[in-house]
């Protein structure tokens, strides 16, 4: 897959990671939830030239839909023919369910 893949944000992500935020600043360390959020986004970075570099998502077996496990989360993406898609960003022990 030559050339750059360019990376986006399901609503679902957002929302993961919003909620990220939102619980680490209730627990008063905002500091570890940015951190955390930063090294989210630094994982994902690397997505933008290197899409296959996730697993496939074991629960599911389907070679588009992949993740990171960056712990304590699952980031999980899609790949297609317009990039590639952050659709959840999850803790690493909680079981995916699709709708």
């Amino acid at each position: 897959m030559p050339g750059k893949y360019r990376i986006t944000f399901a609503v679902s992500a957002v929302q993961d990671l919003e909620a990220i935020r939102t619980w680490y600043a209730g627990q008063h360390i905002p500091e570890v939830g940015e951190r955390l959020l930063e090294e989210v986004f630094s994982a994902v970075e690397r997505l933008s030239d290197f899409p296959k570099s996730g697993r496939i998502v074991p629960e599911f077996d389907m070679v588009n839909l992949r993740e990171i496990i960056h712990p304590p989360f699952r980031i999980v993406y899609r790949i297609d023919k317009r990039g590639v898609r952050i659709v959840r960003v999850w803790r690493s022990e909680r079981a995916i369910k699709m709708p």
